[in-house]
């Protein structure tokens, strides 16, 4: 049955040729819907590749039995050949009565929205909630992870975005020989692992091999010339306490300190210090010691230890890499976890019930014209009635049911309008009414329900003011009597209990 096999591939093939000009012809709108159209695309063409492979083996016909197959069919009687492939068959489903039959024609169709559409599904498991389907990097797991390395910075998620992808000081104060911990190898293993992920999520359609082999090709040229960042012959020689750079270039370079100084002065009178005579002291010590070892004998050579520093030096190589390939979505993950800072639980609660909102009212209409003419059409609305939230007016009863269509103004919320009673009353114990009244010096909000005027609300808080002045008089006026054990009591009640011989 080679030739029955050989002609269902070439069917296949074309088939999937026709999905991929099929799904290139569109351009989706929002970033959900691209990312499952490119992963489709990704699938079809790595099932093309498969079923090309099994096609040119077929053609090779390495053991021969396509040719036999030909010779048994063009030879001898057709119908007896005809015949026993028949009985083939039978026996085969026979044997398989349930044998699922696939269906090339409907396989690789574009689904409509009511049949469902699998590879959705699949995006919408494929990114975390932070990732927003690829607009955004959610490196959270391992800010936490770096916080936990020995010897780095208490650095916030905003100063870890902006610096994740540098491995020299002053940004990175892990020392050359801290790096060979395991503990510091599972962190940059893990970090690579998720960019060189996020980068094949979000880009299906690009040959990435390509690009990891062009990153391995660089990496082995800069190793081999001893000008990898971080891991040079002079920060090798130097011992774990040389600097590995001098600082961001923006200030004055401390050698002995390894420390940066933005101001000239600063620099200058820290140079009679204490601690930096002792710093250099140090260092000259140690460079001595060093250059002596160097000229007197060759130092131990660990191939073990080389392999890791080896290993260790091309994750971080890599990760600066990816990070400048994804710069465009670590700018907008910066932005973006600026803008979540700088929002309330309640407005972030908003955003994500629009998201989702959107998520799932998203664009499969388009695929279907009676929709198109839907939602070209306008929404016949000549009372302007309020929206329900599948986007139609709702019913006039309803409208009139809630007096919706009574205005009542504040003039403490600067004549803001207020549709309806319900409404109304609510906004009393809102953030607007309470700013307006605090405006006006009124720091007790609880009275002034129901009052609107800036007028009448400043009297109100007057006449409470002069009260609270005249009960206050009226405490400070009070005799106080003591009797022979000492109880202190008003004028009125000692008098009261004398009478009553209590005392």
């Amino acid at each position: 049955m080679l030739l029955e096999e050989q002609r269902f591939l070439s069917e296949d093939l074309e088939r999937l040729e026709s999905a991929i000009s099929d799904r290139i012809g569109e351009e989706p709108k929002q970033i959900r819907e691209r990312l499952n159209r490119d992963h489709q695309i990704s699938g079809f063409l790595t099932r093309i590749q498969d079923q090309s492979n099994r096609l040119l083996d077929i053609y090779k016909d390495v053991e021969g039995l396509r040719t036999k197959e030909i010779q048994a069919i063009s030879t001898g009687d057709p119908f007896d050949e005809f015949y026993k492939q028949l009985g083939e068959i039978k026996d085969f489903h026979r044997r398989y009565p349930n044998e699922p039959v696939e269906n090339l024609e409907r396989a690789y169709k574009r689904r409509a929205p009511a049949e469902g559409e699998s590879a959705t599904a699949e995006v919408d498991n494929m990114f975390t909630g932070e990732e927003s389907f690829g607009k955004f990097l959610d490196l959270t797991t391992l800010h936490e992870d770096y916080l936990n390395l020995s010897g780095v910075k208490r650095l916030t998620y905003l100063q870890y975005l902006d610096s994740f992808a540098i491995f020299v000081p002053p940004q990175c104060p892990i020392k050359r020989v801290d790096k060979t911990t395991d503990q510091y190898f599972n962190y940059v293993k893990r970090l690579s692992a998720y960019l060189e992920d996020f980068l094949k999520r979000t880009r299906p359609l690009e040959d990435l091999d390509k690009l990891f082999s062009v990153f391995n090709s660089d990496f082995d040229k800069a190793w081999q010339s001893h000008s990898v960042l971080g891991w040079t012959e002079d920060q090798k020689t130097a011992g774990p306490a040389a600097p590995v750079a001098e600082g961001t270039g923006e200030g004055i370079w401390c050698p002995g300190c390894e420390k940066e100084f933005k101001n000239d002065n600063v620099y200058k009178s820290h140079l009679s210090g204490k601690k930096h005579i002792k710093a250099a002291e140090i260092r000259k010590a140690r460079l001595d010691t060093n250059g002596s070892n160097v000229q007197k004998a060759k130092p131990q050579i660990n191939p073990l230890h080389d392999l890791k520093e080896r290993t260790i030096a091309e994750r971080e190589f890599r990760i600066s890499k990816l990070a400048s390939t994804l710069s465009s979505e670590r700018t907008a993950t910066r932005v973006n976890v600026e803008r979540k800072q700088g929002m309330t639980e309640r407005e972030r609660q908003m955003e994500l019930d629009a998201l989702f909102a959107e998520s799932n009212d998203a664009a499969p209409l388009a695929h279907d014209s009676d929709s198109d003419s839907d939602s070209s059409e306008k929404i016949y609305n000549p009372l302007k009635l309020p929206l329900a939230w599948d986007g139609k007016p709702i019913p006039y009863w309803l409208y009139k049911l809630h007096g919706l269509g009574v205005e009542l103004p504040c003039e403490i919320c600067g004549n803001f309008v207020y549709m309806g009673r319900r409404a109304f009353d609510k906004h009393f114990n809102e953030a607007r009414h309470i700013y307006g009244l605090k405006c006006l010096g009124i720091t007790n909000t609880s009275l002034f329900r129901e009052i609107t005027g800036i007028e009448d609300a400043l009297k109100l808080w007057d006449k409470i003011q002069r009260d609270k002045r005249v009960e206050g008089g009226k405490s400070e006026g009070i005799v106080q009597m003591e009797d022979a054990e000492g109880n202190v009591m008003p004028e009125k009640v000692y008098y009261d209990l004398q009478k009553q011989g209590l005392l």
